[in-house]
């Protein structure tokens, strides 16, 4: 039994210890508590709860759940130790956590070869230490991580970050690695701070953009003229209205200003939303199938992301192995649209956090007098089932096998090459004059876009490959599908 395990409740309850989570979504709930933030580290997480408890489940390799072991925990456990100071914010990295207390304290736990725990030095720590250089004068209002970097923002606006700084992720020009906290200075005060994988960005109080790190791809968003500054925080122009949020994933990155969702960077996997055959934008372009939601929160995983509108409907995209989008297990393959999670209508979903390889939402049932939720066309289209499934299914008698990749191994597959294969799914249709008589003009287009996925000698099959896949994206999915495989 885990640490405090009767403080939680969770469903089914005959499910085994290594499935209490699976491809399909389960849920839990705490008895006298409830849960007030959530966050998702590459393969761990951490929930914060009104009275002040910090739970921790996942992968611990690092001691990252800060429990005093290094053994793997299949079910939310109390950090007992931080129990005499009330928990208020968490932030997961790739493998270390942070916290902050009512108390004014900073603490960290899991790896530190690059001083993302802060504490001066290069050593793990498998149970929460305290940052001395936070007390109650440097009051927290929102703490960030990433792979092997940090960020504090406090409650006068001034941020401070610490790790790995090899590719400027952590804002501090020509520095490569601090252990301590360090003030990043735009010049104005800074209201939202996310850290990526091996990238970060900051919004100003007056709406602006500033992305830094890691250049490739486009997920900072920079003109050409600014690349060579990616070290130091630049800002991003030619963004309609105010940004408010600010979400970086593995390679793509996500913004919400007062009107409109937009995405930049790597979208291979479908992860920045603008359809299928969008696999990089570098500058911030509008989420087209998001501009009629009103949205209120958003969060970047690895390879996908997720979106709550203000009525709690959420939406997900992108990498849609491990069931992580949340669409149940008739429906693992990637979205290149946001695509209702409609196993969450009979709930009102409050926040959303994105791991490296899984997906946690925090919700409540939806009450029966509330509005109904009215759906437009596009959402009806994409329920795959006639009738709203219960958001439990209890699969622990289940036989079925699912093949699944480490976080480890999906970002050695991050860097595409011409060898590389995409796997589509469609329903059979009967190859007519009209689709070969598309041929000339998508070649066209092809040379002139350099498509991704085409090699530098299109022939003809290439073409009619390509006229299939964009015939076979009007169909239903779900039905009778076949496979096909080609090279980009």
């Amino acid at each position: 039994k885990g640490h405090d395990e009767e403080d939680y409740k969770y469903l089914p309850t005959e499910v085994t210890p290594f499935k209490f989570a699976d491809n399909i979504p389960s849920k839990f709930w705490f008895k006298n508590d409830k849960a007030i933030s959530i966050c998702c580290g590459d393969e761990h997480t951490a929930l914060v709860t009104q009275n002040g408890k910090v739970y921790l489940f996942g992968s611990n390799n690092w001691g990252q759940l800060g429990l005093g072991t290094k053994n793997p925990v299949n079910k939310p456990t109390c950090v007992k130790a931080l129990k005499p100071e009330k928990v208020r914010l968490a932030a997961c990295g790739r493998n270390h956590t942070l916290v902050y207390t009512e108390q004014g304290n900073v603490y960290a736990a899991g790896g530190n070869n690059e001083g993302q725990l802060g504490l001066g030095d290069t050593e793990e720590r498998s149970a929460f230490q305290q940052i001395e250089f936070f007390t109650d004068k440097h009051k927290v209002k929102q703490l960030s991580a990433g792979s092997n970097i940090s960020a504090a923002l406090t409650e006068d606006g001034k941020l401070f970050t610490w790790g790995d700084n090899s590719e400027g992720q952590i804002g501090l020009g020509s520095e490569s690695t601090v252990n301590v906290p360090h003030h990043v200075d735009v010049g104005k005060s800074i209201s939202w701070v996310s850290c990526g994988y091996y990238h970060s960005a900051l919004v100003t109080d007056d709406g602006q953009l500033y992305t830094f790190g890691e250049s490739d791809n486009g997920k900072l968003g920079f003109p050409l003229c600014q690349k060579n500054n990616h070290r130091i925080p630049q800002h991003i122009p030619d963004i309609s209205g105010k940004v408010t949020q600010v979400s970086c994933g593995g390679s793509h990155t996500v913004i919400l200003t007062e009107d409109n969702v937009y995405t930049f960077g790597l979208g291979q996997f479908g992860q920045l939303g603008h359809g299928t055959f969008t696999f990089e934008s570098s500058v911030p372009k509008v989420v087209e199938r998001l501009k009629k939601k009103e949205v209120q929160y958003i969060s970047c995983g690895e390879n996908h992301t997720a979106v709550v509108t203000t009525n709690g409907l959420l939406y997900t995209f992108g990498d849609g192995r491990h069931g992580k989008l949340g669409h149940g297990e008739e429906n693992f393959t990637n979205q290149f649209k946001p695509t209702l999670c409609s196993r969450f209508l009979k709930f009102t979903v409050q926040s959303v956090a994105c791991g490296g390889c899984h997906m946690i939402v925090l919700a409540a049932p939806r009450l029966k007098d509330t509005e109904n939720v009215v759906l437009d066309d596009e959402d009806k289209n994409e329920n795959y089932l006639s009738t709203t499934p219960e958001i439990l299914d209890d699969s622990s008698t289940s036989n079925t096998f699912h093949r699944t990749l480490s976080a480890r191994v999906r970002r050695r597959e991050r860097v595409c090459t011409k060898n590389a294969f995409i796997i589509i799914c469609f329903i059979p249709f009967t190859i007519n004059i009209s689709i070969v008589g598309q041929l000339h003009a998508i070649l066209i287009q092809l040379k002139v876009q350099d498509s991704l996925w085409m090699t530098s000698s299109i022939d003809l099959m290439n073409a009619v490959l390509y006229c299939l896949l964009k015939k076979a994206l009007v169909y239903n999915r779900s039905t009778a599908p076949f496979f096909l495989s080609f090279g980009y």
